[in-house]
């Protein structure tokens, strides 16, 4: 597959991930306070599907590894919001299995290899254990904020989530000025900038 294809998916994955943080903080900006719209969910879900799908097409296990984890994450929170139960049964089922699909039929065709993976070329075993930490720190604030939510019985975005996500988004940065990837790079600048924003928000609000 052409590389311009690639990137594009990547890119407009990207693209989905900042709306999605901009959408919240213009929304928090205005109410002054840290706000989780459903909006900020259904495009978390739709991004992830499609970074998933630029990963794997760019044998990048660490990005796989990252949306992995915070998928299912993204699908609890309308859970908890009501918003996944408005979806049409088909479309569920297919978010759901989508992941799981995707590996079975690249195993039966013999193109998913987890060897090829763990050692590509492209990316030095240091550079992938990098960006595989990076990932699993950046995931965490989902585990930790769907962990908060459970408790709460409210879809809500704490402070631990935000602090996690500043903390994870400087060494994704990190990894993407070394593996040299303008999706990376692009997405997490501005993230960071808006998960800062987001921890200063919270800090008035608690005083």
């Amino acid at each position: 597959m052409s590389d311009w294809i690639i990137y594009t998916v990547g890119f407009f994955a990207q693209l989905l991930f900042s709306g999605r943080l901009i959408l919240q903080w213009i929304l928090s900006e205005k109410s002054k306070k840290v706000l989780t719209p459903s909006l900020f969910w259904k495009l978390s879900l739709i991004a992830s599907f499609l970074l998933f799908i630029y990963g794997y097409l760019r044998d990048d296990f660490a990005i796989m590894l990252g949306q992995a984890l915070t998928y299912f994450i993204y699908i609890r929170n309308l859970q908890l919001q009501g918003e996944w139960q408005k979806a049409p049964k088909p479309l569920q089922w297919f978010l759901l299995i989508f992941p799981i699909l995707l590996v079975i039929y690249s195993y039966n065709n013999n193109t998913y290899d987890i060897d090829k993976l763990f050692r590509n070329d492209a990316i030095p075993l240091w550079l992938l254990l990098l960006g595989s930490i990076a990932q699993v720190i950046f995931t965490l604030r989902f585990v930790y904020q769907w962990l908060y939510s459970e408790k709460n019985k409210k879809s809500s975005l704490p402070f631990g989530f935000w602090l996690l996500s500043l903390i994870g988004s400087i060494l994704i940065l990190t990894y993407a000025i070394l593996r040299k990837d303008p999706v990376l790079l692009i997405g997490h600048l501005m993230g960071s900038i808006i998960y800062f924003r987001n921890i200063l928000i919270l800090r008035k609000q608690v005083t």
